[in-house]
């Protein structure tokens, strides 16, 4: 039977809540797979690479697929560590709805709140999978009470536990024909469906009185998938990934309650590239998400992206190969909306690239914010210096956010976001590349911004010229927020060969790569505003050499402000460790938005800089005594305090 529609599926989770193993289990139990992997063993069906198997943890996202009764589900198991928040923020991406995982013995964690808020902002179809009930410690009505004040408002039980953190501990569904179960659960659903609160009190919505009967097992199942589509309520499954409890009651729920990828309706395809591949000296490949359209091998196609700086760049090849997932192999028929698909034959491919109008804003806007720290990289060898920097190049192009650039002294500057990053990265560089490399200390990255307008110009003397043959004008002035260095001119277009042209623009560009103050400068407009060269003796040359100090001069007068990259954060802390910790968020240079109190706990928020971050996680637990839950991302930069 051919599957009728496809289900693209998200796993998320808090490091080793069991994110990978509950994939397998729904891989195994479907007959994708025939025997169980384990994380500990290191033989996975979904962490396929070398480092993957060896640190048990996922790094990059990879696709599996099964089928139950007519639907094709397409799990994408996500990365759970706070370092490879780039391969989560592209998933969210391509997904129809989500499973996020909890432990029954860890409980709400503070990772696991970061994801509920991305999801219920995108308002992302979202099923709870709380796993491991078969554990020492495990809790399941505690659990839900704290998911529902910590997570999401109307969160639905639809299991019971028996034998609660014990072996022998069993999920069994609730059974929606029985009245007194079907009652209970309809009070919960009617939280956040008025249809269902109005049929539980007997009248039909505005007063009016009941006209459809009682409340079904079907119109209870209908409203549960229509508020879960929205968004506005969360169906919880208790279970086990490693024995496989309750496993079966989330398939059906998965199948049930969560909508299915919405048929395309345009014929010119468009789509999304969400993870790109490449083994070293092996074939790029790139898994891409269909929207629109179709896709076949041999067909020509233009991808769109845009890089750091903002710039709009396009790429045109020919797909070699196309291999959907989920269909069997030699299956030649074409990638149509919905689906997955791995295509190859497009070297250039890069991950966030996109298929369709140059202008389309499906892809949408960044949900986490752009890596705060920077490393420099060297080769303990140098000469593989150059095959250092070809590396961390074509693993840039996995992973758009890893941005990679020239530094002084033949290094390599690479931006981060975090410590277990730079380890994966220097074992990838050994292990895939042979390449031994030596980082430096991380630290923040902070940006320089023009705080108004400078200018300033060199000029050609005609005679006794001892200097550069050429005239160059620059102001600089502050750009919009986010718009990255812009150059643009103001001189006569034709005025000066294409090639000075571009000899001023490369420098400058680069020019700004070190701002009066140290830093790259961002977000800034620097206009050419005279110009001028003598005939055949001018040379590219020449107006490189002039742009560069013209441009400081500029800059100097300008001024320029430094800015540093802050967190949003909340932290949830005993009523008695409250004054201790907004001291300590005080003296660290935080600002406190709001603080509300709670029976058991004050919560918390403001915004921090990124440099003080790992001082307060490493204070917070002394200061609530084990007790406090610490939860921050990227929010964004501000101008350094005076004297901070």
């Amino acid at each position: 039977m051919l599957p009728s529609h496809t289900l693209n599926i998200g796993i998320l989770a808090h490091v080793d809540a069991g994110k990978t193993s509950l994939t397998e289990r729904l891989l195994f139990d479907s007959g994708a797979i025939g025997r169980l992997g384990s994380v500990d063993a290191g033989d996975t069906c979904t962490d396929t690479g070398a480092l993957e198997r060896l640190r048990g943890i996922t790094i990059r996202s990879a696709v599996a697929s099964f089928t139950v009764g007519e639907v094709r589900i397409n799990l994408i198991d996500t990365p759970g560590h706070a370092d490879f928040i780039a391969e989560v923020e592209r998933a969210l991406g391509v997904l129809d709805g989500a499973v996020l995982l909890l432990s029954a013995v860890e409980g709400v964690q503070a990772r696991t709140r970061v994801l509920m808020k991305t999801l219920r902002r995108l308002r992302l179809p979202t099923l709870l999978f709380v796993n491991k009930i078969d554990r020492a410690g495990a809790r399941d009505e505690a659990l839900l009470t704290d998911i529902r004040r910590l997570l999401a408002p109307v969160p639905v039980p639809m299991t019971s536990v028996t034998g609660l953190g014990t072996a022998r501990a069993g999920s069994v569904p609730y059974d929606l024909e029985d009245p007194l179960v079907r009652e209970r659960i309809a009070e919960t659903v009617a939280e956040a469906d008025e249809s269902v609160l109005a049929q539980l009190v007997g009248a039909a919505p505005g007063g009016h009185e009941q006209q459809d009967g009682p409340l079904t097992a079907d119109r209870l199942r209908a409203a549960l998938a229509a508020r879960t589509a929205d968004g506005s309520l969360h169906p919880v499954y208790f279970g086990s990934a490693l024995g496989g409890q309750g496993v079966g009651a989330l398939v059906e729920g998965i199948v049930r309650l969560l909508p299915p990828a919405p048929a395309g309706t345009g014929t010119e395809p468009r789509g999304t590239v969400f993870a790109v591949h490449q083994p070293p000296h092996g074939e790029r490949t790139a898994h891409v998400r269909l929207y629109d359209g179709e896709l076949r091998p041999r067909q020509q196609i233009t991808l769109h992206r845009t890089g750091p700086d903002g710039a709009a760049a396009s790429l045109t090849g020919r797909i070699t190969s196309l291999e959907v997932i989920g269909r069997p192999p030699g299956d030649t028929g074409p990638l149509t909306p919905g689906n997955i698909a791995v295509l190859r034959g497009l070297p250039g491919i890069r991950t966030g690239d996109r298929l369709g109008p140059a202008d389309d804003t499906a892809a949408g806007p960044a949900l986490f914010g752009s890596p705060t720290l920077e490393t420099l990289v060297r080769a303990r060898r140098p000469a593989r210096a150059a095959a250092l920097r070809g590396a961390l190049l074509t693993l840039a192009d996995q992973d758009p956010l890893l941005q990679v650039r020239p530094a002084p002294d033949g290094a390599t500057s690479v931006l981060l976001h975090g410590e277990v990053q730079k380890e994966i990265l220097a074992a990838t560089l050994h292990q895939e590349y042979g390449i031994e490399a030596e980082f430096t200390p991380s630290r923040v990255v902070c940006v320089e911004r023009p705080s108004g307008v400078g200018e300033a110009c060199e000029e050609i003397a005609r005679f006794g010229h001892t200097g550069p043959w050429a005239t160059v004008g620059l102001r600089v002035e502050p750009g919009a927020r986010g718009s990255g260095p812009v150059f643009t001119y103001e001189t006569e277009l034709g005025a000066l060969p294409h090639g000075f042209h571009q000899a001023i623009e490369e420098t400058a560009l680069a020019t700004l790569q070190c701002g009066p103050q140290g830093l790259a400068v961002t977000d800034c407009r620097v206009v050419l505003t005279r110009s001028g060269f003598i005939g055949p003796v001018s040379t590219a040359g020449d107006f490189r050499t002039v742009t560069a100090p013209v441009l400081r001069r500029a800059l100097e007068r300008a001024g320029t402000r430094v800015y540093e990259p802050y967190h949003a954060f909340e932290a949830e802390v005993p009523l008695t460790a409250l004054a201790a910790v907004t001291a300590r968020l005080a003296a660290l240079g935080a600002e406190l938005a709001e603080t509300s109190g709670g029976v058991h706990s004050w919560l918390v928020s403001g915004a921090l800089p990124a440099r003080h971050l790992q001082e307060i996680q490493r204070r917070l637990p002394g200061l609530t005594h084990g007790e406090g839950v610490w939860m921050s991302y990227p929010s964004g930069d501000r101008p350094v305090r005076r004297g901070g």
